[in-house]
């Protein structure tokens, strides 16, 4: 596995296998929400943020990159 890096240049892994789990989940989460959203509310908006939102965080934790990270934000996971 990569080891994380804090150089924003670069798309190259900066986040470790901990972020990479709460992100997998989040990304889940987020897709099952809008789901819901879709089914229950029938509330287009939200669904279809919230399921755009889950597939970047699913991105992000396959990819092992974080866009907030790369922009200097400093995260504790």
């Amino acid at each position: 596995m990569t080891q994380p890096t804090d150089d924003p240049s670069t798309a190259a892994c900066n986040i470790g296998p901990t972020g990479r789990w709460i992100r997998l989940l989040l990304g889940l989460a987020a897709i099952a929400a809008g789901v819901w959203f879709w089914v229950a509310k029938d509330d287009g908006f939200w669904s279809i943020g919230l399921v755009v939102a889950g597939l970047f965080m699913i991105y992000e934790a396959v990819r092992g990159w974080c866009a907030l990270r790369a922009l200097g934000l400093k995260m504790p996971f």
